[in-house]
């Protein structure tokens, strides 16, 4: 009896997979128009949330706390408009191969672990959630490569103030940072960011993937046909994600822009001191400031993102690979 309850579940789960949205993987993509329209996609939803990143890291490097809107009203003061876009062309930059990094990282990873379980004999909701989890590590540790000397320049781009303009722009940080502190100053954080946005995606992906099941079982799979049921389901199930991702990895993303934004002309910063700094500005409640604008900022671009995203693999599937 107890064979036959477990074959019915795993012939259920297996039907219940079967009438979701088909995945569009790694092998069934046109890479060169995948990563073109990428490009220009994700450029665009960078350009729309960039002024929420620039709020939280202003947040996270002031000593005394502020409010988010207080904070925005100050720098729309003192800056106008494009002090919410200061550094945005160093990011911009950077962000094109850091996210063709991620996707190929991701796609490829979650395609190759997915198959390899499957043929293992692991169940497919479990395979499914493995591949996601190990695609969310490989993709961060790639990207990072990219995302952390970016991270570096934008964000001493963003917390500058014309009174005190330091860099002309992103080259010219990038070479008076090169100059000041080696290679070493443009990878201030690195570890840190690892070790903040590795476990991260692991558990957004996994996490991604069980809330879409979970939501298509609430409002039913037969509505997946209708592609504004399909973008509503994957945009919840990607700010669900986002939110708790941010607040999870919160502490290490103020310490680690801490790091990354010190000048070197004062004492070489550690994790330590910065840590040892944080807290005794304002206790642990230090280690959230900045946490609002992030909370919204993720979540409105993990929906954003994956909306895009999920768009974009279709618009970029082979020819006849999706029928």
């Amino acid at each position: 009896m107890e064979e036959e309850s477990g074959a019915a579940a795993a012939a259920a789960a297996a039907e219940e997979i079967r009438r979701l949205p088909a995945e569009v993987n790694w092998e069934m993509l046109d890479k060169s128009r995948f990563f073109v329209l990428g490009a220009a996609l994700f450029s665009g939803v960078s350009a729309a949330l960039y002024p929420a990143v620039v709020v939280k890291t202003h947040l996270q490097v002031a000593p005394p706390p502020a409010a988010a809107t207080a904070t925005a009203a100050a720098i729309l003061r003192r800056d106008g408009p494009r002090g919410f876009y200061r550094g945005f062309g160093a990011s911009l930059a950077g962000t094109v191969p850091a996210r063709a990094l991620y996707m190929a990282a991701l796609e490829a990873t979650k395609s190759s672990v997915g198959s390899a379980a499957v043929r293992l004999g692991v169940s497919e909701p479990a395979a499914s959630a493995a591949a996601s989890a190990a695609a969310g590590v490989s993709a961060a540790v790639a990207a990072q490569v990219v995302w952390t000397p970016v991270d570096v320049i934008s964000q001493r781009l963003m917390v500058q103030t014309s009174a005190t303009c330091r860099y002309r722009g992103g080259a010219d940080a990038f070479r008076k940072i090169l100059v000041a502190d080696g290679v070493r100053g443009l990878y201030r954080g690195f570890g840190l960011s690892i070790l903040t946005y590795a476990p991260s995606n692991a558990v957004w992906w996994s996490s991604y993937a069980m809330a879409q099941r979970f939501l298509w079982r609430v409002v039913g799979a037969e509505r997946s046909e209708s592609y504004p049921s399909l973008m509503a389901v994957q945009g919840a199930s990607a700010a669900l994600a986002g939110g708790a991702s941010a607040l999870v990895t919160m502490p290490l993303d103020t310490v680690k822009t801490r790091l990354q934004v010190m000048e070197a002309d004062a004492a070489r910063p550690t994790l330590a001191s910065t840590m040892r700094g944080l807290l005794k500005e304002g206790g642990w409640a230090a280690c959230y400031r900045g946490l609002g604008p992030r909370w919204g900022s993720m979540s409105l671009s993990a929906a954003t993102m994956v909306t895009t995203y999920e768009f974009l693999k279709r618009l970029s599937a082979k020819e006849g690979s999706m029928g």
